[in-house]
């Protein structure tokens, strides 16, 4: 394995996150598979992260038992107790995802997990850094890049109501770097009139002693700075880019 630039020989195991350690994963628990289907058990698994389903929690304890056996004895691998548990769906966190009971289809669906959410909104916020030395379109480009990815891999989730959210969220921050961008009230108060403000409004928001964050938030900048603006600049709306790549499961 390589560290610091240096080779070092691996006494045991591969490197967390290393590309070997997927496929290392599936041969080496193809026989839990194969297991696992004797058995008649409903599973997943991808490389070495696996959910089984059940009915109870007593078959839960059980099963989790067994086949906590059978990898350790038959396989001579160790089973991460800290990892393993038992629980509901809506407990879970699964390559990312989260689960909930949609009542309406009377089934549990897949959804992005918070720790993923959380995850999101704070690169996202790393990319929208008032301080963050780069042009907005540099910006811009690079939260594109992190929106697709992101939906991409999420896309099999229900979100639309969490994209309405996100798209709020950094419209916002958008507007903030661009209100920063114009610096001083005189060239504020020319861009707001140059966006359709009149000027008398356009000169008491420019030269408001209020913070940026309160100014951006609503009024005049929202109207001059509208969505439309920003995805002609553009952005890419999450909303139309989920409802465009949504796989229905």
């Amino acid at each position: 394995i390589m560290i610091d630039d240096e080779y070092e020989d691996s006494i045991v195991g591969t490197p967390q996150g290393g590309n070997l350690s997927p496929l290392l994963a599936n041969i080496m628990l193809n026989e839990l598979d194969k297991e696992m289907e004797k058995r008649g058990l409903n599973f997943v698994r991808y490389a070495d992260d696996c959910i089984i389903m059940v009915g109870s929690e007593m078959s839960a304890n059980r099963v989790m038992r067994n086949i906590s056996r059978f990898i350790e004895e038959k396989l001579g691998l160790k089973v991460n107790m800290t990892k393993s548990k038992v629980d509901r769906p809506s407990g879970l966190k699964y390559l990312g995802f989260g689960f909930y009971f949609d009542s309406r289809a009377h089934q549990f669906k897949a959804k992005p997990h918070a720790k993923s959410v959380a995850k999101f909104k704070k690169r996202m916020k790393e990319l929208t850094c008032r301080s963050w030395g780069v042009s907005n379109s540099c910006k811009v480009e690079k939260l594109n890049q992190l929106i697709r990815g992101w939906i991409n891999y999420f896309k099999i989730g229900s979100m639309k109501t969490l994209c309405k959210e996100l798209d709020s969220r950094i419209r916002y921050r958008l507007r903030m770097c661009i209100w920063k961008q114009w610096k001083t009230p005189q060239n504020r108060e020319k861009n707001l009139v140059k966006l359709g403000i009149d000027r008398n409004t356009a000169r008491r928001v420019a030269y408001t002693g209020k913070r940026i964050a309160y100014v951006c938030n609503k009024g005049a900048v929202n109207v001059a700075i509208s969505n439309k603006r920003l995805a002609s600049f553009g952005l890419i709306s999450m909303l139309d880019y989920y409802t465009e790549k949504c796989v229905t499961c």
